[in-house]
């Protein structure tokens, strides 16, 4: 018992240890984007079906000494994955194109196969031990859960504040050797195993499990549904949270746990899940995500991530209890497992590759609860695996009031997405990096007439005024008071010559708004990820075809290029590089580190700007660019902006990083300084090693 526990949990700890870790090493190759732990989350549930279909495979069809000496070799050849570290220089992202192939690639070829053994582990061994011993192997499944859930809880906590990327990797490795040494022990066992205890054992084990209680067609159809809906709501979950706060292992854990612990108790005993009363939490579920999507702009942090994760928790109970439920005899519980990882598979397929390319928005978790509510009343109609007694009208009754409150719900939110991104937009569109949309001009206008206006996720990236006379105007986040204006309008080259011209980086295109500052002789270069913005702005605004500057646009992750550009020695010398980068109220925190602006400063001429845009909902960043500027030697000041719809902007905040004292003690500077004790946060450093969201929180 000793070596099948220990052997099964720490595979399970390191299994979901390698999760957060790899997907944070490879983030900022693909521009920060959550859809990169979504693409992840595909491959960890793709190969842990992979490894479940060998474990399944080895154990009906080789003998246990074939089994043992068939996985010691694979075991073997997964040690020359060790250390699994990345190549950067061979995937790295220097195009837009494809991403989730490229990440897909890099994923198979650094933990390809010591990801699939470990994956076959938990069943593998849980067979093993029913031969042997003749006992279930369930409770294991629930331990190999519990070190699953131990690992997802300790990397943010312990792991990644503590130990540097390459330390993890190093260490993860070593420890993963230890786990071969340890499943060495167990194939030992198999090699010893006498061939025909299993031939003894086959009568014992087929005198209580008759073709009465065979897995059913019917059987196997719901739990790959059951299965494949917990995983939908896991990474639409993960995706609602991550596209409107930033995608970190932290936003990737909690849901990741909450799966999991349902998991845990679910499988350890029945009487955890009582089908009653969890269909009426899952009513109030349903409607309590309602309200959030509804609400979703108006909603702290801490609001959302409790509505979302109470709602993701009876989800997943429904899901896994009524899995639970329809289990078959340990017999048939291989094939049980290969059903579920398959359910998990499909549910990652579905939302990382289906449902970008036939939705037009982030539409899966509304989908997600409808489906939820459906099989909850499916699985009371339905008898399934060992349970053959019909349901009680009660169960049927309540399945039924569910299925009815779940369509409207869903339907209705479905139906409000679309009033607001549907008819009111000239196009929406949905990519890798998100969802972008664009609204009829006759739909939005206020007191200087009709605009036309970009959104990307909830938040308003720029928009523009169609009238001939307005529509050069830098409106929004880029007015004349903003902080980016002051900085091109106040950069003492600008001053101190009417025709001086100036070099200006723009990390995010949006609607190529700051376009409107430059002059004939200036030159600007726009770094943009995502390749639909780009269409959108040359399509729908007019802004850098209006305007008399030279301007370029660099199609890629700014901080690549920019690398890129640096070791070619070919540093662009910028006078102001401002740094716009979010994806709705997303931050890409690869973008905010010690090393990413130092990168920017070796752009920069010694005594340009360094312009950061810091406006968020849920986030105060003054303190981290603050803490990296006194870091790397330079002033940080903070210019706050207000409304003006006389003008069309918005209210905005700047951190300008600078050595230039000439433009710091300009007159319209000092008296934009913003002197709010907003902005007197601690200084904090992050790195490409560490960065906490819980240091920013808005209090």
């Amino acid at each position: 018992m000793a070596r099948y526990a220990i052997t099964i949990f720490l595979s399970a700890f390191l299994l979901f240890q390698v999760q957060p870790l790899i997907g944070k090493f490879i983030l900022p190759w693909f521009g920060g984007s959550p859809a990169v732990w979504t693409t992840c989350m595909l491959f960890f549930q793709v190969v842990l079906l992979a490894g479940y279909s060998y474990a399944h495979l080895i154990t009906d069809k080789l003998a246990p000494r074939a089994q043992g000496a068939c996985h010691l070799a694979l075991l073997l050849a997964s040690l020359a994955f060790l250390p699994i570290a990345p190549d950067a220089e061979t995937w790295k992202a220097t195009s837009v194109q494809m991403p989730i192939v490229r990440i897909l690639g890099v994923l198979v070829s650094t933990i390809g196969l010591p990801y699939f053994l470990l994956s076959s582990t938990g069943p593998l061994l849980q067979e093993s031990f029913r031969r042997e011993t003749l006992r279930t192997p369930y409770r294991l499944y629930a331990l190999s859960n519990i070190g699953s859930l131990l690992a997802l809880l300790t990397y943010p906590f312990l792991f990644e504040p503590q130990l540097t990327l390459r330390m993890q990797i190093v260490g993860w490795s070593w420890a993963y050797g230890s786990f071969v040494v340890l499943c060495g022990w167990c194939a030992w066992a198999w090699l010893r195993f006498p061939a025909q205890a299993t031939v003894a054992s086959e009568p014992e084990l087929a005198a209580g499990e008759t073709a009465a209680v065979r897995p059913t067609g019917r059987d196997i159809l719901l739990w790959l549904s059951l299965a494949a809906c917990g995983s939908v709501m896991l990474l639409a979950t993960t995706n609602q949270l991550c596209q409107e706060i930033s995608s970190v292992p932290f936003l990737w854990v909690v849901p990741l746990a909450i799966y999991l612990f349902t998991f845990i108790i679910c499988f350890d005993h029945e009487r955890w899940y009582h089908r009653g009363a969890f269909l009426v939490l899952l009513a109030m579920g349903v409607l309590l995500a309602c309200y959030a999507l509804y609400q979703g702009n108006s909603l702290k942090l801490w609001q959302q991530l409790a509505v979302y994760s109470a709602t993701l928790w009876v989800c997943c109970m429904v899901c896994h209890g009524e899995l639970v439920r329809s289990k078959p005899v340990p017999r048939y519980a291989t094939l049980f497992y290969l059903v579920v990882s398959a359910g998990g598979a499909l549910g990652g397929i579905l939302v990382a590759l289906i449902a970008p390319l036939v939705l037009r928005d982030f539409w899966e978790y509304q989908i997600g609860l409808i489906l939820t509510v459906a099989l909850a009343a499916v699985a009371t109609l339905v008898p399934s695996g060992s349970r053959r007694e019909m349901p009680r009208l009660g169960w049927v009754i309540a399945g039924i009031a569910c299925v009815a409150m779940g369509l409207a719900a869903g339907f209705g939110i479905g139906l409000g997405s679309e009033s607001n991104g549907g008819e009111e937009n000239i196009e929406t569109t949905r990519n890798f990096y998100g969802v972008l949309r664009v609204n009829r001009e006759e739909s939005v206008y206020d007191d200087n007439g009709p605009k036309r206006e970009l959104i990307h996720g909830r938040i308003q990236h720029g928009f523009q005024y169609l009238d001939p006379d307005k529509r050069r105007w830098p409106t929004t986040y880029y007015g004349h008071p903003s902080g980016i204006g002051l900085a091109i309008e106040h950069h003492p080259r600008r001053v101190a010559s009417a025709s001086g011209t100036l070099r200006i980086g723009v990390v995010g295109l949006g609607c190529g708004t700051l376009a409107a500052y430059g002059r004939a002789g200036d030159y600007l270069r726009f770094y943009e990820i995502n390749p639909e913005v780009m269409r959108i702005s040359d399509e729908y605004f007019s802004y850098r075809q209006d305007s008399p500057a030279r301007i370029d646009v660099v199609l890629g992750d700014a901080r690549i290029e920019m690398e890129r550009e640096a070791a070619d020695n070919d540093f662009q010398q910028f006078d102001v590089l401002a740094v716009d980068a979010f994806s709705s109220d997303a931050i890409p925190m690869h973008l905010l580190t010690r090393e990413c602006v130092e990168l920017f400063r070796k752009h920069l001429k010694p005594d340009g700007l360094l312009c950061v845009h810091i406006s968020n909902r849920f986030l105060d960043l003054s303190g981290v660019v603050a803490g990296i500027a006194e870091a790397v030697g330079c002033e940080c000041v903070f210019i706050d902006s207000d409304r003006d719809n006389s003008q069309g902007l918005d209210v905005a905040t700047w951190a300008i990083v600078t050595t230039n004292t000439d433009f710091l003690e300009s007159l319209a500077v000092t008296q934009a300084i913003a002197t709010s004790e907003k902005h007197d946060r601690p200084k904090i450093i992050w790195t490409d090693d560490y960065g906490s969201l819980w240091q920013v929180l808005e209090d």
